[in-house]
């Protein structure tokens, strides 16, 4: 998958559900986490974070909006219940990606969604546990982005194999084969 992607809370209010987001962002090859007004016990989230994220994945702790920083060129997707959000099934997402969720009982504040370049929300009848609703969100990044065989029109495994890339020839050969013919012509 090209790109690259980010995954992060705003506030805290269960350590054990940021530990698990953590984990679950680890194991989706997460290149970074975050926090961002949050007061996080690494200890307790630890204990849902078995595979110890902090020392794999670069983490990162904001004490408040005016500290939050992102790479050059990663756009913030804020994952929210609101009217005007995107759904998630409908959403393309950015190659270059933060995607940040509010804490369990408020949500994303004002200021947070004002900053964010797109809101998507995730079809449900409720909301979700902050750990499902991040793994869900990275599960239909992996599924929209990444290389898979087609499904098949029946039930059960792919009935194709994945084609291979094709990059063609590399530059130096086909600047080789330009030169042949113009100097044919001449």
């Amino acid at each position: 998958m090209k790109g690259y992607f980010g995954i992060g809370v705003e506030g805290v209010s269960k350590a054990m559900n940021v530990g698990t987001l953590f984990r679950t962002a680890h194991a989706f090859d997460a290149s970074f986490v975050f926090t961002v007004r949050a007061h996080y016990d690494s200890r307790k989230g630890g204990q849902a974070d078995t595979s110890d994220t902090p020392r794999s994945v670069p983490t990162y702790h904001f004490a408040g909006l005016e500290d939050f920083r992102l790479p050059l060129g990663c756009r913030l997707v804020g994952v929210e219940i609101v009217d005007d959000a995107i759904e998630l099934p409908s959403f393309r997402h950015p190659r270059q990606a933060a995607y940040i969720l509010g804490s369990e009982r408020e949500g994303l504040s004002a200021d947070l969604q004002s900053r964010c370049d797109f809101v998507v929300k995730i079809p449900t009848r409720f909301s979700v546990n902050l750990g499902v609703a991040g793994a869900l969100i990275m599960y239909d990044r992996l599924l929209t982005m990444g290389r898979h065989s087609p499904r098949p029109v029946a039930p059960g495994g792919p009935t194709e194999a994945m084609a291979l890339p094709v990059f063609g020839d590399p530059i130096y050969k086909r600047k080789q084969r330009i030169r042949a013919r113009s100097q044919g012509k001449a």
